[in-house]
């Protein structure tokens, strides 16, 4: 296998403003779709390739983690990291150097040319068959016919004012946030807004909570960042607070998933959500609430936003369009405090492209005629069967090695292995197998834990009992 990069791809460009991280990433990526670097070739370690281009490691770890987040890259322990089997290049064009048209949907679905739907398990993905695509497409097409000449110049690098307005009415009904539009960043993305966050707020070398199991990419970027992360533990009731001021009580942020812990779906109990808002007060750290999630709840309407018990202005509030419209869509918010507003301003007018004026057009229209609440409601109901149906079709089939178990909210189920098994070797097979899994245990930042061997298995996208058991049949052949 090969085991070095061509010289091309080592060469950074310092006069722009997008971090190393992130260009070694496109640069790779578009080599493994370009058919430059194949299924099986081995790319250098992260210590080796930091040490040759005279980066910190914690930039090539963060750069490596997208790839394996996006399933173009896989750590096969002594054999190192390859590219990823099921990886294929884009078809020849015309023209060599043209993008295919599928790139982007390829990124997620991971799985061969111009996939036209999500790998099964896929997490992340919204039900992309019941997305109300003919309203969409007219109101996109009614935003471009009224394009005017001021819409084509560069776009506000906070966002469009219609949309911060209809994000700041939509918080304030469904998730209790009193929030002004000037408050309302519109971001490229959950990753750019934590990048923003890390840009305004904090500097590197400075302690930051995060769950333990977590999100392993907020993990990635926060290195990236030069954030020290300290691993708090989860239990039943979420962020275990106690901890954290055991740990790091001078910390100067916590990012943290209260709605839908993730990976685990547990939710932050309100005696916990007190405390963690307390220490934030009281040392003056600052807790970012990744809400990613937190419309999906089916045993009870959604819980109250952590940001709504705020009453110090302590907590700045991650949303994101992907998990409800479509992940294409690449538009997401962040909610910041009032006195912070003219530091997140210049932030994002030094760091930050702005998203495309059309699509956030399209967007507040949508949310302006009431399409917006009608689809999440529909999509509550829809997943809520869909997760009975995946559960029960996948227990039909593994009832004997695995035990489903149905969390009260979020998009994906969480699997547990009976007896002595690895979920992450079984996670590996199922990659190989063209399939998605997330072992719980590729979640924790200190892998001296002894965790339960369990995998996270996206849900949103089995539309029948049927399909869930051909599905568990397939992975009872991998147990």
């Amino acid at each position: 296998m090969k085991t070095t990069l061509p010289h091309a791809l080592l060469q950074l460009q310092t006069s722009t403003d997008t971090p190393y991280y992130r260009q070694i990433y496109t640069r790779l990526r578009n080599a493994i779709a370009d058919g430059l670097l194949k299924p099986g070739h081995r790319i250098p370690s992260a210590r080796a390739l930091a040490a040759e281009m005279g980066l910190a490691r914690g930039t090539i770890e963060s750069a490596y983690a997208l790839l394996t987040a996006e399933g173009y890259i896989e750590a096969r322990a002594q054999a190192g990291t390859v590219v990823a089997p099921g990886v294929r290049p884009h078809a020849p064009t015309a023209l060599p150097s043209a993008r295919h048209p599928q790139h982007e949907v390829q990124s997620h679905a991971d799985s061969g040319p111009a996939p036209v739907m999500p790998r099964a398990f896929q997490m992340g993905v919204p039900a992309l068959d019941a997305f109300p695509r003919k309203i969409w497409a007219r109101l996109a097409a009614r935003e471009a016919r009224a394009t005017r000449s001021i819409d084509m110049l560069y776009p506000p690098p906070a966002g469009l004012a219609s949309l911060r307005g209809e994000i700041a009415r939509y918080l304030q009904l469904s998730r209790a946030i009193s929030c002004a539009p000037q408050q309302v960043f519109v971001t490229a993305g959950y990753r750019d807004s934590l990048d923003l966050v890390t840009r305004a707020l904090l500097r590197p070398g400075e302690q930051v909570w995060m769950e333990d199991p977590g999100y392993p990419p907020s993990a990635s970027l926060l290195r990236g960042a030069g954030m020290q992360l300290v691993g708090v533990p989860v239990d039943a009731q979420g962020l275990q607070v106690e901890q954290g001021l055991l740990l790091a009580p001078d910390a100067r942020a916590a990012l943290v998933t209260p709605a839908h812990q993730s990976p685990l779906c547990v939710t932050l109990s309100l005696q916990r959500r007190i405390a963690l808002l307390e220490w934030a007060a009281r040392r003056r750290a600052w807790v970012i609430e990744d809400d990613y999630d937190g419309e999906y709840r089916y045993d009870s309407r959604p819980l109250p936003s952590l940001k709504s018990l705020d009453r110090d202005d302590r907590v700045l509030y991650a949303g994101t369009f992907s998990k409800v419209l479509f992940p294409a869509i690449r538009l997401a918010y962040l909610v910041v405090p009032a006195a912070e507003v003219q530091r997140f301003e210049d932030a994002a007018r030094c760091f930050s492209g702005g998203s495309p004026v059309l699509m956030q057009k399209a967007v507040a229209g949508f949310m302006a005629d009431g399409h917006f609440a009608r689809h999440i409601q529909r999509m509550r109901r829809l997943y809520a069967q869909r997760r009975e149906l995946a559960a029960a079709g996948l227990a039909d089939v593994l009832g004997r090695a695995v035990q489903m178990e149905t969390t009260p909210g979020g998009m994906h189920l969480l699997m547990r292995l009976k007896g002595r098994r690895s979920d992450r070797l079984l996670a590996q097979r199922m990659r190989d197998a063209g399939m998605f899994s997330r072992a719980l245990s590729e979640c924790t930042l200190d892998r001296r834990h002894d965790l339960t061997p369990m995998l996270m298995l996206g849900f949103t996208n089995i539309t029948s009992r049927e399909q869930a058991q051909e599905l568990g049949r397939r992975i009872l052949a991998l147990l």
